[in-house]
């Protein structure tokens, strides 16, 4: 009888939990495979098409591009964020004056929106950036970078230096689980700065690397909110990710079944680099 009261008691909390979960999300998902088979606007009737959807994407220069700058932007902006994130929380664990409130501060910028800080920087890349350079005579500069061919670099910018903010919190809980008798050996068999870091310091924080690493991927790949604020897709369509080309095609061009075929696909594609990655990360982790 009390077996029977706990199992009931549990699921009590947890079926309004899985309820919420598949009536926003599951379901959802399920409807828009559904759609991605017919030929569906939005709106009225559709038929079924089959794989047609799926065909069509391979032979869209739109989509095609859309996807080779997304992954070039992940690449990219996921190496620097972590690299610089790593290097901060090394920082911010040693020993320095007002430790707390450069951590407050360099977390600052996760607690701020994306699109607030895209339309911030939007203004720095066209007005501030520009009028400094004209004043100083650099030439280079007095362009706003984000209508010309190098916008994308404007655009790792902005997520390089809000991403840094989460994953650098990241490196640091984990650089707080190395003991500190574990870097008093190594100063005792005299292991240099450099030593240290690569041969302890690092391997024992290869698990939080997996885990920013495969988290700032997927974010990455969903890249929207900055280009939303920052160029729109623009100058022309350099800048348009496989999220931006969805939302904008897919409800505004009347392509909702074509778009949503292309989320299975970016959905599929998540997946699949996620497992690779914490299929190669994590065969690091054990020989390391």
């Amino acid at each position: 009888m009390k077996w029977f009261r706990q199992t009931y008691g549990y699921l009590l909390i947890t079926i309004p939990a899985i309820g919420l979960f598949f009536f926003f999300h599951t379901y959802p998902a399920l409807q828009g495979i559904f759609y991605s088979l017919t030929n569906w606007n939005g709106f009225g009737p559709f038929q079924f098409i089959g794989l047609q959807n799926y065909i069509d994407l391979f032979q869209d220069p739109q989509v095609l591009h859309s996807y080779l700058f997304t992954f070039q932007f992940t690449i990219v902006t996921a190496v620097i964020v972590n690299v610089l994130s790593l290097l901060i929380a090394v920082g911010l664990n040693s020993k320095i004056k007002l430790q707390k409130t450069f951590k407050a501060l360099y977390f600052l910028p996760n607690v701020l929106s994306v699109l607030i800080v895209g339309y911030i920087f939007n203004y720095i890349f066209g007005n501030l950036i520009p009028q400094i350079a004209t004043q100083f005579h650099i030439t280079s500069l007095t362009q706003n970078i984000l209508g010309t061919g190098w916008a994308w670099v404007g655009i790792v910018i902005v997520a390089v230096w809000q991403g840094a903010a989460f994953n650098s919190i990241l490196y640091l809980a984990g650089l707080q689980t190395i003991p500190e008798d574990v870097y008093d050996a190594a100063s005792i068999d005299g292991a240099s700065t450099w030593t240290t870091f690569w041969k302890v310091t690092l391997p024992l924080i290869t698990p939080f690397i997996t885990i920013n690493t495969v988290l700032s991927t997927k974010s990455y790949l969903q890249v929207f909110d900055q280009i939303v604020a920052m160029t729109n897709g623009g100058p022309g369509e350099s800048t348009q990710s496989v999220s931006f080309v969805i939302y904008s095609n897919g409800f505004g061009g009347g392509e909702l079944a074509y778009q949503s075929a292309n989320a299975v696909v970016l959905l599929v594609i998540m997946v699949i680099v996620a497992l690779v990655q914490m299929r190669i990360l994590h065969s690091r982790e054990v020989q390391l």
